[in-house]
């Protein structure tokens, strides 16, 4: 597929030339002074925080942590960590569904620069075309964030941030190689002149993959395959990336930026159907910010998110489909007095349809508002927020949430929540032709929460617990012949994660403990399906001069692939061994081996992964 853009609608070239991104490096505390960006979140509240004392459970994956780990995929940067659990059918490129905190796949939102993304028609965001090598910072928000995002925030926030250059102009290139036929380069500026600043980088990958379906015997619907014959070949992948950005201060008072990510790829699978597809991932936006004075600011942002796939079977086209999500948000922050602080916002997105399927509608739109209050009483943090959804399709609902932490000791706090959130229909149970039902409503959650961390010198711990309960779920009703809100479920579990440093060591650790039950019809008593109910991730790191070391465990536990628990999954392990040295200042090689051990695992059933792979990578970047 050449690399080309799409054209310019005039959504498009609003969000570029006149609405704003969320980015991280043009947060700024209401006193007007920098935070440090190390310490600081925006996603658990919209607003920069300490991520030390948030009161949500918050993780932060920076750009030193994303090449330390030398992953090559969102994916498998995202593995293993707390809450998340993650199914792939069939390596690079192929669809993964990932489950934050045991919610279904859709009921986590996910942001771009603050622009969220997903398919309107499956409801799901394409964690497989997102180029880790665009990537500056990820924040993982886990629980109900509804209130302040609207729709799908059942399980969390996943918010990504492209690339972010603050100081001098500077290059960069990266090339590799290894298992599978795999390649992959990269290359790209960034930086900062006076008031304005900007960046561009361009990335290209390839593999030539593996069988990715295991089926010795197939039918039609073995194992989710969709193959009546085995085809035992290779099902590489191929991507293009560009991300382009700038921005300017204009005075002490505005601020202008504009952003754009374009993925492409080529994919190949196994199936009767379709074996290849052709995808596009496209975000595009841009931020107004008006510092009024020190305790008022407004910030007007949007963009647009395209995700569209070509389907062929052999050379034959078979069908496609794409889908556009407008979105914008206005919002002030008034600071009331010193530590208490009010949010003021409105939010609109509308989500269009196109492709060779004819919906029985194709477009609906969101207007919404919403409030925030902070507000710090010396050793207790409170914050209380609450939204109103207004929809085409199903209405009005109101979501909220409230939030209090406690320092008891120095070094030690408490924390204890309690929020609500819903998850919107998809336009495929709403309007597929002859499935879709117009009459669904939300699906809806409560969820309480109870967190403890620490924090001492060179070394911190944070435990959560959570319950939470989801209403309505959307499933089939054969009383009708269509999908109804008649299922329920609940999710519990714990959560801890640790970092420390001993001995020239550096940890960073996370346990999860997962417990899920569908508590309605045929299936009541059952877990929900493709979410592991043990997981951990660990990673240790050492400097010996201009050589590091490291090693990264992921430990995952049985899981089952079907709603009805007939098909179990058992669980697995697996350990990467990391290499870095510095030839120069500028110039660093990197090499690893993951899965060491060559582990045979699934994590949904009848598709292969990788089993041992190879890949050396060289770095060269000096220093601004």
């Amino acid at each position: 597929m050449p690399f080309r853009p799409a054209p310019l609608t005039v959504a498009t070239v609003l969000a570029l030339s006149s609405l704003p991104s969320v980015a991280l490096a043009e947060a700024a505390a209401f006193s007007g002074q920098a935070m440090d960006l190390d310490e600081i979140v925006v996603t658990a509240t919209r607003t920069p925080h300490q991520a030390a004392t948030a009161l949500q459970p918050v993780e932060v994956i920076d750009r030193d942590a994303i090449e330390r780990s030398q992953a090559r995929s969102v994916p498998d940067l995202l593995r293993g960590r707390a809450g998340i659990s993650l199914s792939n059918q069939g390596g690079a490129g192929k669809l993964t569904t990932l489950f934050l905190r045991g919610a279904e796949s859709d009921q986590t939102v996910v942001l771009v620069d603050g622009v969220r993304i997903g398919s309107s028609t499956s409801g799901l965001a394409s964690w497989q075309n997102l180029p880790v090598a665009q990537i500056d910072r990820i924040e993982i928000v886990r629980g109900p964030r509804s209130s302040l995002y609207g729709a799908d925030a059942i399980g969390g926030v996943i918010h990504i941030f492209t690339r972010r250059d603050t100081a001098g102009f500077a290059p960069r290139v990266h090339v590799g190689g290894g298992s599978h036929g795999a390649h992959d380069y990269g290359i790209g500026l960034g930086g900062r002149q006076g008031r304005a600043w900007m960046g561009a980088d361009y990335a290209f990958k390839r593999t030539e993959g593996f069988n990715s379906c295991d089926v010795a015997q197939p039918t039609p619907f073995s194992g989710g395959c969709f193959i009546s014959e085995p085809e035992p070949d290779l099902d590489g992948y191929l991507e293009h990336s560009l991300s382009v950005r700038g921005g300017i201060d204009i005075n002490d008072a505005w601020q202008v930026s504009a952003h754009a990510l374009r993925s492409e790829g080529e994919n190949e699978y196994d199936g009767d159907y379709s074996n290849r597809s052709d995808t596009v991932q496209q975000v595009v936006g841009g931020s107004i910010g008006w510092q009024v004075s020190d305790a008022l600011q407004f910030k007007l942002t949007g963009g647009r998110n395209t995700d569209a796939s070509d389907q062929f079977l052999g050379q034959a086209t078979v069908g496609h489909f794409s889908t556009d999500r407008d979105s914008a948000t206005l919002q002030a922050d008034i600071g009331l007095a010193d530590g208490h602080l009010l949010s003021l916002g409105a939010d609109w997105l509308r989500d269009h349809v196109d492709g060779s399927t004819i919906y029985d509608e194709d477009d609906r739109a969101n207007r919404a508002a919403f409030a925030q209050y902070q507000g710090d009483f010396g050793r207790h943090a409170f914050q209380a927020s609450l939204r109103r959804d207004d929809n085409d399709q199903f209405g009005g609902h109101t979501t909220g949430g409230v939030a209090w932490g406690m320092e008891i000791v120095d070094g030690w706090r408490i924390n204890a929540g309690y929020g609500t959130a819903f998850k919107a229909p998809t336009f495929n149970e709403l309007y597929y032709p002859f499935f879709g039902n117009p009459e669904l409503g939300p699906e809806e959650s409560e969820t309480a929460e109870l967190g403890i961390t620490w924090t001492g010198t060179g070394a911190s711990a944070r435990l959560d617990l959570f319950d939470t309960q989801v209403d309505d779920l959307i499933a089939f009703d054969a009383a009708i012949g269509l999908p109804n809100n008649i299922e329920r479920a609940r999710m519990r579990g714990a959560e801890l994660g640790v970092g420390a440093g001993w001995a020239g060591w550096d940890l960073a650790a996370s346990v999860s403990v997962l417990d899920t039950e569908n508590r309605s019809g045929f299936n009541a008593g059952n877990e929900l399906p493709r979410r592991a109910k043990h997981g951990a991730r660990i990673e240790l790191d050492r400097a010996f001069g201009d050589l590091r070391i490291g090693f990264t465990g992921i430990a995952e536990g049985a899981r089952y692939d079907d709603v009805a628990n007939t098909m179990r999954l058992p669980g697995y392990a697996t350990l990467d061994l990391r290499l870095e040295y510095a030839l120069t200042e500028a110039l660093v090689l990197q090499g690893r081996l993951a899965n060491l051990f060559d582990r045979d695992y699934e994590t949904a059933a009848f598709y292969n992964q990788p089993g041992r792979e190879w890949f050396v990578t060289l770095r060269w970047a000096p220093q601004n």
